[in-house]
Parts: C-alpha cells; structure tokens; sequence
C-alpha cells in the first residue's frame, strides 16, 4: 500500500512480523492441545520461551529451501534442543498455519472496520434525519421529476450501507474458520477433535471441509461484500459531486483554510473527496475478480491463489478502511446549500404532473391516456418558458377543448412540502424498524 493511502493499523496486521508472530501462537496452540496425550507436558512452555521471529534469519533460510513455512519453522527449531523441536508443527501442512492465519489477519482488520462503520452510518443517519424535511427537485435519468424530501436521499444511502454493514458484520461472526487436517485434510495425524480444541483457542471456527486449504469462496464473499460497500460508496460520492456542481450548487465539501482547487484557477473548490473515493471504489471492485478466480484451484490444492492474496488482500481491506475513514470525514464537513435547494422547488412547481394526472383522474370521466396527454402539452408549453402561469392557462384551455371545466389546485410552497413530505415520518420509521441497529 502506498503511504498516501495506507492505514497503519491494516498494514501492521498484514505485515511480516505479525504474520510469523501469529504463525508461532497457533503452533503454540496446537502444542497446548496436544501437552499430556500425543506430546510431553511441558513441551510448549519450552519453545515459547525461545521462539522469537528473526525475519532477517527466515529469509536467509527460505532462499536455499524456497519455501516459506520450512523457512519459518527452521528459524524457531535451529535454536530448540532436538528432543523438544521435533514437536514444533506437528501432524500440520504449511496450509494448515497460512489459512489460519489469514483469517486471523482479517478478523483483526474487520474490528477497525466494523467500527468505522459504524460511526459512518451514525454520520449518514444524522444527515438524513437533519434534512428530512428539506424538499429538494428529485431527478430521473437526470432530469427534474417531482419534490421530493432531501433527507430521503440520504436514508437510502444509509440503508443500502447498513445492509452491507450486517452483510459484513455476519462474516466477520459466521465465516471466519481455521484448519488444522494436515494433508489434502485428510487427518492423518491430527483429529478432528484437536482441531476444535485449537480452534477455540484461537477465536475461530473450525471450517467443516477442508482440502489442505480454507475454499477460497470465503474469502471470495468478504471481498465481494467490500466490492458492494464499494459501490455504495461510489454512489453516495456520484451524487456529492452532481450535486456540487457549478450549475447545480445544492452542496459543498469543506474547503479548509489554505487549501486551493486549481494550479491556475483560484476560483475552484472541486469535489476532491468525492472524486477521490470514486477512484477507490474502482479499485475495491476490481479485487473482485480476483477473488473468484482464487476458489478455482486444481484437486485438492494448489498455490496459485497466494501470490495474489500477498498482493490483494492487505490493499483490499486498508482501502476499505480508508475510504470509511475518507467517507465520515467527507460528510461530516459538506455544507449544504438549503436555499438553493428549496429554491428549485420554488422555481419548478411546473413539475408535479402526478399531482395534477392524478387529480384529474379523480374529477373527470376521461382516459387516463387523454389526461396524460393533455399534462404532457401543458407542461412542454410551461416549460419552455419556465413559467407555472403558461403551465396553469395552458392546461385550462387544453381541459375547456375537451369539455372540462375545473378549478385546478395551485398549491403554494408550503402545501408543496405538505403534498409530498407528508408520508416521510413512516419512510424513516420503517427503515429504523427494519433494519437492526449497528454498534
């Protein structure tokens, strides 16, 4: 990870020295389980106190073995008296420990970013609560459609993320498993029993088949779960930055003192945030393939999926974390433009066709089709001059050509906001009802 994005607490997780020091507390483990039935008691205090890692002394070794796991092994038995050291990995593949400890490595990143999360969603909901009775012009395909309440906006995002949320909160408790079968797992030294045992020790569970390597679907379904957390985060970021345009203005990010938006504009504030988690967004989805490729190995096993783990795995979640991080920080600064907002409404309240298609559908005895019909032509004809009057003395006459005469509504802005605010209370309770809370 380059250090402009890097999260320290991901890369310490991912870096060598915790990889081995996690390499020797589940040998340890193992040992533990098997003091006083396969192995002398005793035997685990033993190595404990003179297993250190010597990552510079492990990649000596693995250069003459050009294998990582005997390497390891071979550093922490070279300083152990014969009669104690050949217990160290016993009954165990290298698979065995790796596995286990990549899923140790992400059940440690998933605490930070659970907790992050958490705090984002707390963010978002505060926003949508804030402005939910903000009416803003609702968009589709782009374009003005009808008012809508600002802070709804804002409640889909936090319900598409909460979801995710749960999605990853439930693999961090359910999904995490770690093996001990030895080879092609078929337990030919070790049990089943045993592996339990360790498992417990260790905080995960023990993963019901396993081929000398934890299938890689799992890893497959954190990563495509990171890839959806991703594209919601690219979602909430495309509509910061529709949003913060010039010719829109309804938002802004923060712009703190000194900071500048343009080499040699020095008008600019650009949505730079946003822009940015767009970019790494990209990046979370793209691990995707990746992963799925990985569960696809030859028979039992093979290691074509660990070259890619070294490289993806760490990026994938320091990344996720980041943009979390990015994200919070991101909302927590935006200022909203709340007259410009309701400004749209106020200057386009041509724009409520369903209103008006629905009322007439109400008092008169026409087709729906012709009623569209006669809307669609009034709307065109207000439209063009931005004017609600043409719109109303349009409609009028287009309802006196087909014998309607009818006294239309013409609501001001607060019976606007009434029109279509007035079932947004139930939206956000139900959202808060059915979904279950986060931390």
């Amino acid at each position: 990870m380059i250090s402009r994005y890097e999260q320290k607490e991901i890369t310490n997780i991912w870096s060598d020295q915790y990889k081995f020091e996690t390499y020797i507390k589940i040998e340890l483990a193992l040992l533990k389980v098997l003091e006083g039935t396969i192995i002398p008691i005793g035997i685990s205090d033993q190595i404990k106190s003179k297993a250190t890692v010597n990552i510079e002394r492990i990649n000596e070794i693995e250069q003459l073995t050009k294998h990582d796991i005997i390497a390891f092994c071979t550093s922490i038995t070279e300083n152990l008296d014969p009669s104690v050291g050949k217990y160290f990995h016993f009954g165990v593949t290298s698979s065995d420990i790796i596995d286990t400890t990549i899923n140790i490595q992400i059940k440690e990143s998933l605490k930070y970013i659970l907790k992050d999360f958490g705090t984002l969603l707390k963010t978002m909901l505060k926003i949508a609560e804030k402005h939910k009775k903000t009416i803003c012009m609702g968009r589709s395909h782009g374009m003005y459609a009808e008012p809508m309440s600002f802070g709804q906006k804002w409640l889909g995002f936090y319900a598409e993320l909460t979801r995710h949320y749960h999605d990853l909160n439930h693999f961090f408790h359910d999904d995490l498993t770690a093996q001990l079968s030895g080879a092609v797992g078929n337990y030919t030294i070790l049990s089943p029993e045993i592996e339990e045992k360790v498992c417990t020790i260790l905080g995960l569970l023990p993963e019901p088949v396993s081929t000398q390597v934890i299938p890689r679907d799992r890893i497959a379904k954190l990563v495509n779960i990171n890839s959806l957390i991703g594209s919601a985060i690219e979602r909430i970021c495309v509509e910061i930055r529709h949003l913060h345009r010039s010719d829109v203005e309804e938002l802004f990010e923060g712009f703190s003192k000194g900071q500048k938006g343009s080499s040699t504009m020095p008008h600019k504030k650009n949505p730079i945030s946003a822009e940015n988690l767009t970019g790494i967004s990209r990046l979370l989805r793209s691990h995707s393939m990746v992963a799925m490729e990985n569960i696809i190995l030859w028979h039992e096993r093979d290691i074509s999926h660990s070259s890619a783990e070294r490289l993806y795995l760490p990026d994938n979640l320091g990344l996720l974390l980041y943009a979390i991080r990015r994200l919070d920080t991101t909302l927590k600064n935006l200022e909203f433009n709340i007259e410009t907002i309701e400004k749209k409404v106020k200057d386009n309240f041509i724009y409520l066709s369903s209103y008006y298609l629905h009322h007439l559908i109400m008092h008169t005895n026409h087709r729906r089709e012709e009623l569209y019909a006669i809307l669609q032509k009034a709307t065109f004809a207000g439209h063009k001059d931005k004017s609600a009057e043409i719109f109303y003395s349009t409609l009028k006459n287009l309802l006196k050509e087909v014998g309607v005469s009818l006294d239309l509504p013409k609501p001001d802005f607060n019976e606007i906001k009434n029109i279509y605010l007035k079932n947004i209370d139930k939206v956000f309770a139900r959202v808060k009802n059915t979904l279950p809370s986060t931390p």
